[in-house]
């Protein structure tokens, strides 16, 4: 895949996605006009859609055919519905307590912090609600993925790794606490994004779904590090949040654990290992490969 086709691809799921979102908000009575502006200020400020543009080319990656992408888009809204209520959940100040999001004012600032925790609810909800939509899928299927995305998105997955990112300011963590942490809070809806993607195909192999596993372990890991790599090398304009938020919160990384170069170089290594993963793979996992690049290299 070319970069020229990469950027078609990602141009296209994003508009699907973008355009499903629309079909899934819910109509909410009239007095709820400010929350429901808060959940769609939350879906629509700048995300790169990373997510459920990982479902689509899972689901690429296992399917025959995917001319037509219908049974994805409840999938692809889903995990972009966890992962916003996720960032402003957050960015409460009982948590990260940030300002700024994608350059834009956080939830809990552009309305206010009560508003935020319920669009944060809403949008949680929001995401199961529309994987029991998902009527071209087998009610096996849908219950499959409503069952992963509840363990990647609780206290098995993204919670407890925030829960423990919120204990380890101002600790001391070694690079396999820090890993774990990480696994947690941003590598658990990353895979589960993925085999979502693959198991909503309905035509992936169990050995398909766990090296699918294994490259989104990859890519979510190798997605913290270039995190962590551009909150010191890039500026506050470029990132859409503070620079160097990370090191005014005494917050563990792996710049700070490890340098800045080898930072760079665990993260190569990294999106080797996704490689790796897709090696019995064939051209149809090219979008994969490219998007374990793009993890890597992008710049905010």
């Amino acid at each position: 895949m070319n970069s020229q086709e990469f950027s078609a691809f990602l141009r296209v799921c994003r508009d699907d996605v973008d355009s499903a979102l629309l079909t899934v908000l819910p109509k909410v009575p009239v007095a709820g006009k400010r929350l429901s502006e808060a959940m769609k200020y939350s879906l629509f400020n700048g995300g790169k859609r990373v997510r459920p543009i990982l479902a689509y080319a899972a689901a690429l990656a296992t399917s025959e055919n995917l001319q037509n992408r219908d049974h994805i888009h409840p999938v692809a809204c889903a995990v972009e519905a966890i992962h916003a209520y996720s960032l402003v959940h957050d960015d409460l100040p009982a948590m990260d307590d940030d300002e700024l999001r994608r350059g834009k004012p956080t939830c809990h600032i552009a309305y206010d912090e009560a508003t935020a925790i319920l669009a944060g609810d809403a949008l949680q909800t929001l995401a199961f609600e529309a994987l029991t939509q998902a009527s071209t899928l087998t009610a096996q299927t849908r219950l499959r993925l409503i069952k992963q995305l509840a363990k990647a998105s609780g206290a098995e997955g993204m919670v407890v790794g925030q829960s423990i990112d919120l204990n380890a300011v101002d600790q001391t963590l070694s690079i396999g606490e820090l890993e774990l942490m990480h696994a947690h809070k941003t590598g658990a809806l990353i895979r589960a994004s993925v085999q979502m993607g693959a198991i909503a195909s309905e035509q992936a192999s169990p050995t398909q779904i766990l090296a699918l596993g294994n490259y989104a372990d990859a890519i979510g890991l190798a997605f913290q590090v270039q995190d962590d790599i551009l909150d010191v090398t890039a500026d506050t304009a470029t990132l859409g949040k503070p620079q160097g938020s990370d090191q005014a919160s005494n917050k563990p990384t792996y710049v700070s654990l490890l340098g800045l170069n080898a930072a760079k170089v665990k993260a190569a290594d990294l999106h080797q290992t996704a490689l790796d993963a897709l090696a019995d793979f064939d051209h149809r996992a090219d979008a994969l490969r490219a998007l374990s690049a793009y993890i890597v290299q992008r710049d905010h």
